[in-house]
């Protein structure tokens, strides 16, 4: 069995997913399966994929869902993946021709069960790595630290092991598409740090209809979900007083937004979710004001 999967939920981006797949077939070491999740694509995904299945060139499983948004394709792939370790490469993403190799030298080098997984670098297409390096000083650290600690920024590629992507499956609301996927990775730094590695695996595109590009309109069609995520950050018991208000001013608009009338009795921080009452509403009018539904 292969060691790694790397897993790609994808949606209506039949135009763009080649650029992965051409990767992964340039891969100096193929000890992996690429799991694509359709997550109810319209354009001709499947068709494409069956094509690239019958090259055999890249080991590839195909799963095909309705659509539950970005946090339910991740729902299934850790249900699906068989393998030690994952990893997600976006759609629109792709990965330098030796980044399977390094995932899987440094895992065998310094992997064990003491650690979650480790952490490498993205880069642009230009080669850039995105926001800052990883702290040289460091052998391992969480995710949360790493970032709210030690100053890290930008995003970084999360290589875990399967056995614990599968703990804390993210909720699935009606009608809603999106939960904070950090929601999984926060959850596990609970009981485990990851290792560094100051290498780039994944080459990252924005693409304009990418969630990342579109988050004040995720709020707006997404209440339900975000209002769990930040209740659920606030009860993190290695985070500040301050990231614990900003939580509560997030969960308080949500709120509003889903007219839910009980939000304070439902906090894990119900004195600063009183204190935050006057900035979540300010922040529910700027979402309102700037985003259409």
């Amino acid at each position: 069995m292969a060691l790694l999967t790397i897993f790609t939920p994808t949606y209506n981006r039949a135009y763009c997913l080649h650029n992965c797949y051409e990767s992964l077939e340039r891969q100096s070491c193929k000890d992996f399966v690429w799991l694509i999740i359709d997550d109810g694509s319209t354009d001709n995904t499947k068709e494409l994929v069956d094509k690239w299945i019958s090259e055999k060139k890249v080991t590839i499983r195909y799963h095909r869902q309705q659509n539950q948004g970005m946090h339910g394709a991740h729902n299934t792939a850790y249900e699906l993946i068989e393998t030690e370790l994952n990893t997600c490469i976006d759609s629109d993403d792709y990965m330098p021709d030796d980044g399977v190799e390094k995932i899987i030298n440094f895992w065998q080098k310094y992997g064990s069960d003491k650690v979650s997984g480790f952490i490498g670098l993205n880069s642009n297409t230009n080669g850039n790595v995105i926001g800052t390096m990883l702290p040289k000083n460091l052998i391992s650290s969480t995710l949360f630290d790493l970032y709210y600690k030690h100053g890290v920024t930008g995003d970084k590629k999360l290589i875990y092991r399967t056995e614990l992507t599968k703990q804390y499956p993210y909720p699935v609301f009606n009608n809603e598409r999106y939960v904070g996927l950090a929601y999984k990775y926060y959850m596990l730094d609970k009981d485990y740090e990851m290792l560094l590695m100051n290498k780039v695996v994944c080459c990252v595109e924005y693409l304009p209809d990418g969630s990342s590009m579109n988050m004040l309109r995720q709020y707006r069609t997404n209440p339900k979900g975000f209002a769990f995520y930040r209740k659920e950050l606030m009860k993190l018991p290695f985070v500040s007083l301050k990231f614990k208000f900003r939580q509560a001013i997030h969960y308080v608009s949500s709120s509003i937004l889903i007219r839910n009338k009980k939000f304070i009795e439902e906090s894990p921080c119900k004195i600063l979710t009183i204190i935050a009452i006057p900035f979540g509403f300010l922040l529910n009018r700027y979402i309102l004001i700037n985003t259409k539904v």
